[in-house]
């Protein structure tokens, strides 16, 4: 039996699964025989909602303490590193060999280790611990000493100003500039941010200029020079030039570029010859063409440095110093120009310096963490700030190697096995990623026992896993061939103890292993879920981009408020996804005991934790969709769920507990029609008909219970409803019992089973479907027309172009994330009334005969741009036109209004086939809607309900039923 809403809880836990929590694993834990909780449910103490639940100390589970020690900056490269004498001694003697230079910021060893603080440090000291109290108290959970990850605090580098806790560039060289970062509560007023995000557009997509460079060689005096570190692109070689480290180089505008309007192209400036080298980064470009156009700034520059490789960008340093001749100019003039210049320093300030050298899933993974760090940052402690923060010190094959593993499905990667062309040392790249917390390997703990065998098994191909089962399981006769089951002959010895000395032959056979740390794997998968709002898309977004595969469209990111209010609110959706994921795999794997105990979780969970809050949406709230990110809707999912799990185990009075307990709880919810509907069928289970009876009836007067879930409760009402149970016949019985036009045609099945898919012999012979089927005779003998099989697809394209602008249009909060193909509000009431008279004005349109000419339009201005519900492969523009031109106005517009009001209880369930023909002289068009039927198939509850609501709307409907052919025939 197919469990309904299992693929929506799938979708809805995503790609990526959630590493578990340990507080999570004990509370699923079989529970304690002399426990006074009743049968499998946990204590209500254990059961409470808790924001410690979602994070626990990484420490546990790797074996070695990964946080429980001080983190320093190295005095030789100045990145951070765990503490300890045997880390700080090989890090530095590392650095020492690769001859890696020191900063000029940075302390020497000796002042690193024994230099006294002045008094002057030691009073900033005392302002940077206040202000981390402050920042601290106001943007950490009543519980966030448990709820953080102990991630690692650089407290000897915050000692020496040198704190490392974001990237080289971009950390702050104290505590203060967090307040910067993240604004107080305090400012925050209505639970309105105040963002200024009005395009998807942040700083993080410009190149960060390295002000560091800028101390070194100073102002003169004022602002009017200033000094930063560029790249050359698009290189440009010359025969007659060899460049060399100090070349000086020059900028000059390039209007006439027709790929960019803002290019700057970079001229050799040596020996008297002027040749192109290539042209600065087009972030940089578009704040600098301006102040060159205008004669306010003049650049010129040197080499910095050659690159490793030829082909390779070329690091440069840039001098802008204003134009001695400004002060001639106009004061208007003047002005403009200075506020020019002040939008650039401004933006040195805080775009970032990205390598060109970097990857593009580098720059994306990068871009990830700024955006959601800039936009999410009250959900985050100082100490994860930190440490996301320090990934960009990592060094470049560091960084990759992270990204890669993070995209791999694991959990362990065998460090032999990895190879790839872009980093040269995996070694290396392993022992920094190791020094720095995110990975951790088999040799970073002294009892191998402590990793789940199974993981480390699988490791092993199947030679690999012969040769062990031959020197340690000789007497046993393998007769089998495939992988899972040599893993599962395996960890079943290595579990019963027949072979005690199995783990030593496994990691002999796999040698070093590594895998992502839980702690930064639990981090990066919340910035992740932040970063695209839901667990279908990843990191391969960004891939698909580039390579073309997508276009999204272009709307405006206008917010106005938070999805997740503070960081106890994502800390309990986090573990309600964890709780779903669960749920799911137990299914998965048949561990019946295991889906209801996440049951029982996720009921106790509704019952308690989510009492008291409200359903309902107010002026000075968050909009109702947001409802979607909170825990109490995922764990509705997973008792939904649940419904029918006991459905499918007869277990009755647990469905009608679950089914009461979510419509007692959640008012405002299409989803009240399918749980009012198994309820009134669940208690006809039961033999309560009466019960069921009133269940129907309370149903339909329920403003939720829309589309087919309310035409299914007014036939159980009429059929449960006969006297004597029910006197008065309703008002809506005529309507409900409309006949619908039934077409009998016959077919010559390939099989004789009925039960078997239904396979025919069409009109010209070959093999088809139900639906080819009734296409062709509809071709034929049915009356000359044509059409296509499209089922809801056709009609979703046509809504998606017709109201392409409404759909798109500038809504506060509905669009947050720049990988959106539908506002977030898509599938609800809200829709409709933010956009009320937008969409009734569209609707006149298309009532008034223009539906061709807007699809027409939105074709060409959209054609290949991902917007839900559109197929632009599936459907051709020209049977759209004639689709649109054969139903007319009227029927368009009615069938449009319900798609806007409800989207969700009308997209799906529509005919199978639309047909259209035309006839007479001047040409005019009729659609047909029909839904095809085998021999042993019936209409559904929503099929039946957009049946009858499309007459309703004027179209012409009917059903087909495809039979065999009689024998005798």
């Amino acid at each position: 039996m197919h469990l309904h809403g299992w693929e929506s809880l799938k979708r809805l836990i995503g790609k990526r699964r959630r590493p578990r929590s340990p507080h999570l694993a004990r509370l699923l834990s079989p529970p304690n025989p002399t426990s006074d909780s009743r049968g499998d449910v946990a204590s209500d103490a254990d059961t409470q909602p808790s924001s410690s639940s979602a994070e626990e100390p990484a420490t546990t589970m790797e074996g070695h303490g990964v946080y429980d020690m001080d983190w320093v900056s190295c005095p030789v490269c100045d990145r951070s590193i765990r503490g300890t004498n045997h880390n700080v001694n090989s890090h530095i003697d590392t650095c020492l060999i690769a001859g890696t230079k020191r900063k000029f910021t940075q302390c020497t060893l000796l002042q690193f280790q024994f230099f006294k603080r002045s008094k002057m440090e030691s009073s900033q000291d005392g302002v940077k611990r206040e202000t981390e109290d402050t920042v601290n108290a106001v943007f950490s959970s009543k519980n966030d000493s448990s709820n953080a990850l102990l991630l690692p605090g650089d407290s000897h580098g915050s000692r020496n100003g040198n704190t490392r806790g974001l990237s080289s560039d971009h950390s702050p060289r104290n505590i203060e500039t967090f307040t910067e970062i993240v604004p107080p509560e305090t400012t925050v007023l209505d639970n309105t941010i105040s963002h200024e995000i009005m395009v998807p557009c942040g700083t993080y997509m410009f190149p960060q200029m390295n002000m560091d460079k800028l101390d070194a060689c100073g102002t003169k005096g004022d602002d009017s020079v200033i000094t930063f570190e560029t790249y050359i692109v698009g290189r440009r070689f010359h025969e007659s030039i060899e460049l060399q480290q100090g070349a000086r180089v020059s900028v000059a505008r390039e209007p006439e570029n027709v790929k960019d309007r803002n290019a700057i192209k970079v001229l050799y400036a040596d020996s008297g010859r002027v040749e192109m080298l290539g042209y600065l980064p087009r972030e940089l470009s578009k704040h600098l063409s301006p102040l060159i156009d205008c004669r306010y700034i003049e650049c010129e520059g040197f080499v910095d440095s050659l690159p490793e490789l030829r082909h390779d960008d070329v690091p440069i340093q840039l001098v802008c110093q204003k134009s001695v001749a400004c002060d001639e100019k106009k004061s208007a003039h003047l002005d403009f120009s200075e506020s020019l210049w002040e939008n650039f320093l401004l933006a040195t300030e805080n775009i970032k310096l990205q390598s060109p050298k970097m990857t593009k899933y580098q720059k994306n993974f990068s871009l990830m963490i700024e955006e959601v760090m800039s936009h999410h940052s009250q959900l985050f402690t100082v100490e994860e700030k930190m440490f996301t923060g320090s990934f960009n010190s990592l060094s470049d094959e560091g960084q990759r190697l992270f990204i890669r593993l993070y995209t791999r499905k694991g959990p362990w990667f065998r460090v032999s096995n990895i190879s790839y062309p872009e980093i040269q040392d995996p070694q290396k790249a392993v022992e920094e990623l190791q020094l720095a917390g995110y990975i951790y390997s088999f040799q970073s703990s002294e009892d191998p026992f402590i990793y789940d065998m199974k993981e480390v098994i699988d490791l092993l191909n199947v030679s690999e896993m012969r040769k062990v089962i031959n020197l340690e399981l000789p007497k046993k006769r393998i007769n089998c061939a495939r992988r899972h089951e040599l893993i599962n002959i395996l960890f079943s010895a290595y579990a019963n103890g027949a072979c005690p000395l199995l783990p030593k032959m496994v990691l002999g056979q796999v040698g070093t292993c590594i895998r992502i740390s839980s702690s930064s794997d639990i981090l990066f998968w919340r910035i992740q879920r932040l970063f695209f709002l839901n667990g279908e898309q990843d990191l391969s977004a960004f891939l698909l981009i580039d390579l073309g595969m997508i276009k999204f469209p272009d709307y405006v990111c206008n917010i106005s408020h938070r999805i997740f209010q503070d960081r106890t609110d994502l800390l309990e959706y986090e573990e309600a996804i964890e709780v779903a994921q669960i749920m799911d795999e137990s299914l998965e794997e048949s561990n019946m005991e295991m889906v209801i105990r996440c049951i029982d979780i996720s009921d106790i969970r509704m019952c308690t934790s989510f009492r008291g809050k409200s359903q309902s949406s107010t002026s000075g709230t968050p909009p109702q969709f947001f409802s979607t990110f909170s825990a109490s809707f995922v764990y509705s999912k997973v008792l939904s769920l649940g419904v029918s799990f006991f459905e499918r185990e007869h277990r009755y009075e647990d469905a009608i507990r679950l089914l009461k307990g979510l419509l007692r709880r959640i008012i405002h919810d299409s989803r009240r029609g399918y749980w009012m509907l198994r309820l009134s069928v669940d208690l006809e289970h039961m033999n309560r008909l009466n019960e069921s009876l009133s269940v129907a009836e309370e149903g339909i007067l329920d403003p939720w219970v829309r589309a087919g879930s309310r035409i299914a409760l007014q036939r159980r009402v009429l059929r449960l409803g006969k006297p004597p149970r029910r006197w008065r016949i309703p008002d809506y019985a005529d309507s409900v019992k409309r006949k619908i036009k039934e077409v009998c045609i016959r077919g010559r099945p390939l099989t004789s089973e009925t039960a078997t898919k239904n396979s025919y012999y069409g009109y010209d012979g070959e093999l088809c479907g139900v639906e080819q089927l009734a296409l062709q005779f509809y071709a034929e003998e049915g009356g000359g027309w044509s059409g296509v099989h499209s089922e809801s697809g056709i009609w979703m394209t046509i809504f998606g172009l017709l109201m392409w602008d409404v759909i798109f249009f500038n809504v506060p909060d509905v669009f947050m994330s720049r990988f959106q193909i539908a506002p977030l509000d898509f599938d609800t009431d809200d829709f409709y009334v933010t956009r009320e008279s937008l969409i009734e004005s569209q609707l006149q349109k298309i009532n008034g005969g223009m539906a061709e000419e807007i699809l027409i339009s939105s074709w060409e201005s959209h054609v290949g741009i991902a917007c839900r519900g559109v197929n632009w492969e599936r459907q051709s523009l020209s049977d759209l036109r004639v689709a649109v031109a054969c139903i007319g106005g009227s029927p368009l517009a009615s069938l449009c209004r319900h798609l806007a009001t409800d989207y969700r209880s009308w997209s799906s369930g529509m005919p199978d086939l639309l047909l259209w023909r035309f006839h007479g002289d001047k040409g005019e068009g009729e659609a047909k809607l029909v839904e095809v039927k085998g021999p042993t198939d019936r209409l559904s509850e929503q099929q039946r309900a957009w049946l009858l609501t499309l007459m309703d709307c004027g179209f012409d409907t009917e059903v087909c039923k495809v039979r065999p052919t009689l024998k005798c025939q």
